[in-house]
């Protein structure tokens, strides 16, 4: 992706200006974002997948008072499409469908450890969730539909109480815009916003997710400690410790034990850099992946272009490749084509043969697993 060309994506923004001017900034509004939106599920398809077990769905009911019913839903328990009021909100509709997860790729001018998921919401006449605030940064684009949009920012984010929704208690809009098919809009964390559908609509919702430091350190700190376990884990010991008259004193040598403890721990940039890219890699809960199974050994298998399966989430750095949660060192020639795998979700033939046989093993165990699929046999070419 070229991010010094202007898209109209992004309004005729290049996507490093985009980042510059707006992301976490400023709210932007975008007509006619994208206009190919015909292979994107469908009400008939998004009812069928808030139908499956293991796929998140919620039902939200506006009316007199707010109801939410979580899925999945069997066929025929929905509400009629032709009753206003309702909507229906089916997450991480990339994982069960390619022209999902081709969408969701438009936006990889961003960080895929900043990624979340593609979510939609089918909605009839005046549906909606109510006004709400985000903490994370998302692109609304309009599919199906239209939906009316207000927006501002919030200063006081306390919430209605009793209700099942994070609905403000307050929410003052200072702009507001009707989105029809192929329209996006972009809103950073903590700008309130309410969308009220006017007759059937279907909404994607880009989502971004952004984790808390604490809850990020607290992650850290249990792989790290995890990794662990199989080190040399010495038990204090005092040998010189006197006799007391203090028994309820902390012992000074212990509480430095303590202090060396979490300092050998935190202190581990390698153990520390394995345990951020796994977390940052570990694919969503939901994810299913199916086995697949690898090309026979010999010179048919570098006929094989490989990409990775549309679950899979893969991340680098300067010294590893992750995985869905795992991690694997990487120098050299086979770096440089797993980053490039990473970056392009794909490799293609001659990319392939070009990786060293350890490295070609661990793609086909990546392809039993069905984090990778295989391409088309053709002949080599880059």
């Amino acid at each position: 992706m070229d991010i010094t060309r202007r898209t109209a994506l992004l309004g005729g923004l290049a996507p490093r200006t985009f980042m510059r001017r707006h992301w976490q900034k400023a709210p932007l509004l975008v007509r006619q974002a994208i206009t190919d939106l015909a292979e994107l599920p469908d009400r008939d398809a998004l009812f069928e997948l808030a139908g499956r077990d293991g796929v998140d769905a919620r039902l939200v009911v506006r009316g007199a008072r707010w109801r939410v019913r979580q899925g999945p839903f069997a066929p025929g328990t929905l509400p009629s499409p032709s009753k206003a009021g309702w909507t229906v909100l089916v997450n991480a509709v990339d994982e069960h469908s390619d022209a999902a997860r081709a969408l969701l790729d438009r936006f990889r001018f961003i960080p895929d450890a900043r990624v979340d998921d593609l979510m939609l919401s089918y909605a009839t006449d005046s549906g909606g969730v109510g006004p709400h605030v985000d903490s994370y940064d998302v692109f609304l684009l309009q599919l199906h539909g239209t939906r009316h949009w207000r927006i501002g920012p919030v200063a006081d984010p306390a919430l209605e109480p009793g209700l099942p929704l994070k609905i403000l208690a307050t929410f003052e809009p200072t702009a507001e815009w009707r989105l029809e098919p192929g329209d996006m809009l972009y809103l950073p964390p903590g700008w309130g916003h309410d969308g009220i559908a006017e007759g059937e609509c279907i909404t994607a919702s880009i989502g971004f997710r952004a984790p808390s430091r604490n809850a990020l350190a607290n992650e850290l700190i249990e792989r790290m400690l995890d990794a662990a376990e199989d080190d040399d884990d010495a038990a204090y010991d005092d040998p010189a410790q006197p006799a007391t008259v203090e028994p309820a004193r902390v012992p000074e040598r212990l509480a430095r034990f303590a202090d060396a403890a979490i300092e050998r721990l935190v202190g581990d940039a390698e153990a520390r850099a394995c345990a951020l890219g796994e977390i940052l890699s570990e694919p969503r809960p939901s994810a299913v992946f199916e086995p697949g199974r690898p090309p026979r050994r010999g010179t048919a298998r570098l006929r094989n272009p490989v990409q990775l399966d549309r679950r899979t989430r893969m991340l680098y750095d300067d010294w590893h490749v992750f995985i869905n949660g795992e991690s694997f060192r990487a120098a050299g020639r086979d770096a440089r084509l797993m980053r490039a795998l990473a970056d392009h979700r794909e490799l293609v033939s001659a990319q392939v043969a070009a990786l060293s046989d350890e490295a070609r093993t661990l793609l086909d165990d990546w392809i039993a697993h069905g984090w990778v699929k295989l391409g088309h046999h053709g002949p080599p070419g880059d």
